[in-house]
């Protein structure tokens, strides 16, 4: 929790730039274009789909058509949503992040060397793959909304795993080693998903969702960045483009 707060503060430092908010505000513009777009071509649509589907036709045939009507506008929102949402990470993911990352590791972490791989191909691939298995995931578990209180929790729960697998990679894809990843996973993993479980939350809100994915991409770079300041213990530095490297046990890490 500490850490996450932590990475919570420094964005919102970060966001202190003018510069900055032209990133964050690109992905939200075309996630509302998406929106507005779907919005007035599909609604009526999902939601029909919707009121003849189990449990709202059931509420349909015992009288609660109100409700019916209410749950089935729900879904086709949720749908709307959660594509708005979708399209605004890729492109998060894709063009602003790498950005973002410049920027942030320039001017917050510039003790941390980029030892990883700058692969813009590979970081593009591993949006697109977790936004495949996000939509196929998402399709799958619709049986699931009929068990009561599944409707509420699996949407927060796909957009949450989203992020963790979208952001969390990007964001050391490029200054971290494999094995400096593979730890940072495996000790971290809590509050990887707590942060993806935040933005998710925070993606219901109304026009402050719109801005979520690139909120999230400023969260992950400082998390993880930090992580890997500590992880290193301060002892990897860049002079002159020539790395230094000191060992540093990697159990130190958190322990």
């Amino acid at each position: 929790m500490p850490e996450m707060i932590l990475a919570l503060v420094r964005s919102l430092g970060t966001l202190s730039r003018r510069r900055v908010w032209w990133l964050v505000l690109s992905p939200a513009v075309a996630a509302l274009a998406v929106w507005l777009t779907l919005t007035f071509l599909v609604l009526d649509q999902l939601s029909a789909w919707f009121l003849d589907q189990p449990p709202m036709s059931w509420l349909s045939g015992w009288g609660a058509v109100w409700l019916a009507k209410l749950l089935a506008a729900a879904g086709g929102w949720l749908v709307i949503l959660a594509l708005s949402y979708l399209t605004a990470m890729v492109l998060a993911a894709v063009f602003i992040m790498p950005i973002l990352l410049q920027v942030v590791a320039a001017r917050d972490y510039p003790e941390v060397a980029a030892m990883g791989k700058d692969n813009f191909f590979a970081g593009a691939w591993n949006s697109v793959w977790a936004a495949l298995l996000f939509i196929a995931g998402w399709l799958l578990t619709l049986p699931l909304w009929l068990v009561p209180g599944l409707g509420l929790v699996l949407p927060l729960f796909w957009m949450a795993w989203l992020n963790r697998k979208t952001f969390a990679y990007d964001a050391l894809a490029m200054h971290a080693t494999d094995d400096e990843w593979r730890l940072i996973r495996e000790r971290r993993a809590t509050p990887l998903l707590g942060l993806g479980i935040l933005l998710a939350l925070l993606a219901h809100i109304p026009v402050l969702g719109l801005l979520t994915p690139a909120l999230g991409a400023l969260l992950y770079i400082h998390f993880g960045l930090e992580s890997l300041r500590q992880l290193r213990g301060g002892a990897v530095v860049t002079v002159d483009a020539v790395v230094v490297e000191e060992p540093v046990p990697t159990d130190r890490f958190l322990r």
